[in-house]
């Protein structure tokens, strides 16, 4: 790994600018890069994808892009688990972040993790000609003059996909035609995960204080998935009331507090199963399970299969 060179930071440089982006091109030396791509098909769609090593905590705030006006920025970040310098509380998990052209978004790569992230911008007009007769089940692409902010928790075939980006992507021919066939199904994936959201709520305001307080209360969660937060506590932590919590929460994150813990949790067992090659038992035991067959239940419920078959597979 190696601070960006010239010719890196010009492949940034000639990026951001094509898009419209405003960057300070001296944080980069808060980082070392391990890999970079970017691909334009101007001005329907945008694609940036990255691996770094944080040297220094960044935070980076990114208004909308001037180049794809009508545009829904779509951003897959902490794609693979690192736990370097991080205590429980820092720890970041693999999201997809949607939101509007209008809606100016705050990232912060933390010292000592790595950032992997791939970064799509699309023309709302554009993705509605995929989606066609489907679009109408994603109300939030009708607002694209107000602000919106959506969070999805990255499926198995989300993180393949992403990952292949990543990590096959600096290997193919016909770089161009892989880097637009990849961000399709990438965008599939993310769509069919979405799809299961209740889309007849009714949309909150909200102020950037609001998603501070509802990611709190949604760090607070992911801190400990062995045991579960009262909403006593989750209520302090966020500073308003109990219907505004949920309401608000459910929002963007599309499921209520205790459904997304318990998704939480599913998915980091299917992590350990996978990853950390832990048995069923010992996975369900260190995320506070005492009665096994719960857990069996829970598992199937929330990632399709019983996690005995799950950990097979791999």
């Amino acid at each position: 790994m190696n601070t960006p060179s010239n010719n890196d930071k010009q492949l940034f440089k000639d990026f951001v600018q094509k898009i419209g982006y405003e960057f300070d091109e001296n944080t980069l030396e808060n980082f070392e890069l391990k890999f970079q791509k970017a691909y334009t098909f101007l001005p329907e769609l945008a694609i940036f994808a990255g691996s770094y090593l944080v040297r220094k905590t960044t935070q980076r705030v990114t208004h909308p892009p001037k180049k794809i006006k009508n545009n829904i920025r779509i951003f897959f970040h902490n794609i693979i688990h690192t736990h370097q310098g991080t205590s429980g509380k820092e720890k970041q998990l693999p999201s997809v972040r949607i939101s509007s052209a209008s809606t100016p978004q705050t990232t912060i790569f933390r010292q000592g993790t790595e950032a992997n992230i791939v970064l799509v911008i699309i023309d709302a007009d554009y993705l509605r000609s995929f989606l066609q007769s489907d679009a109408e089940k994603f109300a939030f692409l009708c607002h694209l003059d107000e602000h919106f902010l959506i969070e999805e928790m990255m499926t198995d075939d989300i993180l393949r996909t992403v990952n292949e980006i990543i990590s096959e992507g600096k290997k193919q021919k016909l770089k161009d035609y892989f880097y637009k066939l990849k961000t399709l199904e990438l965008l599939y994936y993310l769509f069919e995960s979405l799809s299961q959201r209740d889309s007849t709520k009714p949309v909150l305001k909200w102020s950037e204080r609001d998603i501070t307080a509802i990611y709190n209360v949604r760090n607070a969660i992911a801190a400990d998935l062995s045991q579960a937060h009262t909403i006593s506590e989750l209520k302090r932590i966020a500073g308003m009331n109990e219907l505004k919590m949920r309401q608000l929460f459910k929002q963007i994150f599309g499921k209520g507090i205790y459904e997304y813990y318990q998704h939480l949790r599913m998915t980091e067992a299917a992590r350990m199963l996978r990853e950390d090659k832990l048995s069923v038992s010992e996975a369900g035991y260190a995320l506070g399970f005492e009665n096994l067959s719960h857990f069996t239940r829970l598992f199937e419920q929330h990632i399709g299969m019983k996690p005995k078959k799950y950990s097979s597979q791999f």
